[in-house]
């Protein structure tokens, strides 16, 4: 049996008139396969329900991913409705019904196992199989939700269970871009990205694709498309290898405001000192980006800096403060004005003086570096937030990217 997944996000089911129009792409597909469609919510309505929700408390809990999950069943519902009355046989399935099994970890929960009978039973009868993305059913049978941009995980899982060679993501943009055409006019679409430079993409602040989905996409070897779902045109493939992006040395530029700095001073300079700050961070679920740590003249004690998510600050503060006579600092200070800007590219394995443009050009415009962090194929800086957008384009101007 030939399967196919397809997914639409929010943007592409803003309204019943584009809903109607991804059913139509739909249509097309079943004339040669079955399909599996994953839906988000339509465009606001997870935001509407999150602010529904913080009127009354955290979010945080099992409630409230229960309230945040019925978003999406209304959009496949109404998807179902219209393509039943085009001729097409199909019906909704929630991701109790699947089953999507995942963790208790409300708000962002880890799928587990996708079990395949009932929806390839379904298919006896049924030409399509409308998914609510963005959730799954934890072990004691409470709802779960996956975190933002959780349907792109949900529709590479069910590629990934299902054996699907490939999986096609509709959103509003035509594909991967060298950087936000939003702020940079000369970016262009990216035809082949590998899987490396698309997950250091999405971890960097590209919007495009959540890094979970990627990930998975890269252990069971689904080739995902990245595609406009109001045009006809080829998107972007995120690909095993391709051979054709070894050629260019920075494949793209990303940018994230969602950071926060912290500096915590005063530390004395002995060992265990780091593993305690960042062991309690850890315990508490909090992501650490980059760490930089400075030591005094006196070699007594330390100052240690670390980023993370915004949205994780304050929690942060709260844990630091709780241990802060265990592990002995002066101060505590944050600053949410900060951006990470990345240059990521495959060919930065075997070319050299990368860095040293992106320092240069920096410099030469007047951006001072708060922070750097590195790997194989991306380089990092944290920056003024103020200075974003300079930076992403004087980047993506000097490493030859721009149209």
């Amino acid at each position: 049996m030939n399967i196919r997944v397809m997914k639409f996000g929010g943007t592409s089911l803003a309204t019943i008139d584009h809903i109607i129009f991804a059913s139509k792409k739909i249509i097309n597909m079943t004339r040669n396969s079955k399909v599996i469609v994953v839906l988000s919510a339509m465009a606001g309505s997870t935001n509407s329900l999150v602010n529904q929700i913080k009127k009354i408390n955290t979010l945080d809990s099992s409630e409230s991913d229960l309230v945040l999950s019925t978003g999406e069943q209304i959009s496949c519902g109404l998807m179902s409705i219209y393509l039943n009355k085009e001729g097409i046989k199909s019906r909704t399935w929630t991701a109790w019904q699947v089953p999507i099994y995942t963790n208790n970890e409300y708000g962002k929960a880890r799928i587990e196992n996708i079990p395949k009978e009932n929806i390839l039973e379904s298919f006896k009868y049924y030409d399509v199989a409308i998914v609510t993305g963005f959730q799954g059913i934890s072990k004691e049978n409470k709802i779960t939700t996956l975190g933002r941009g959780g349907s792109d995980t949900t529709a590479v899982a069910m590629a990934a269970a299902f054996h699907a060679e490939q999986c096609d993501i509709f959103t509003d943009v035509e594909g991967v871009f060298t950087a936000n055409p939003s702020i940079v006019p000369n970016a262009k679409k990216i035809d082949y990205i590998t899987y490396e430079e698309m997950l250091e993409m999405a971890s960097l602040g590209a919007k495009v694709l959540q890094t979970r989905s990627v990930e998975l996409a890269m252990k069971y070897n689904i080739t995902i498309q990245v595609l406009s779902s109001q045009i006809d045109k080829e998107g972007t493939f995120v690909v095993n290898d391709n051979k054709k992006m070894e050629k260019e040395v920075v494949s793209g530029i990303s940018f994230s405001k969602d950071e926060a700095k912290v500096t915590v001073s005063g530390l004395l300079d002995k060992p265990g000192v780091s593993a305690g700050i960042f062991g309690s961070l850890a315990e508490a679920n909090i992501n650490v980006d980059m760490i930089v740590q400075n030591i005094s003249q006196d070699g007594k004690t330390a100052n240690v800096t670390f980023t993370l998510p915004q949205s994780e600050l304050k929690k942060a503060v709260e844990v630091l403060e709780k241990i802060k006579n265990k592990i002995n600092f002066q101060s505590l200070k944050t600053d949410e004005k900060v951006a990470k800007v990345s240059a990521i590219g495959m060919g930065m394995r075997s070319q050299a003086g990368v860095a040293t443009k992106m320092f240069r050009v920096l410099g030469e415009k007047n951006i001072n570096i708060q922070a750097i962090s590195t790997s194989e194929i991306k380089i990092s800086v944290l920056i003024d937030q103020d200075y974003t957008e300079l930076a992403v384009r004087s980047l993506h101007s000097i490493y030859g990217l721009d149209i």
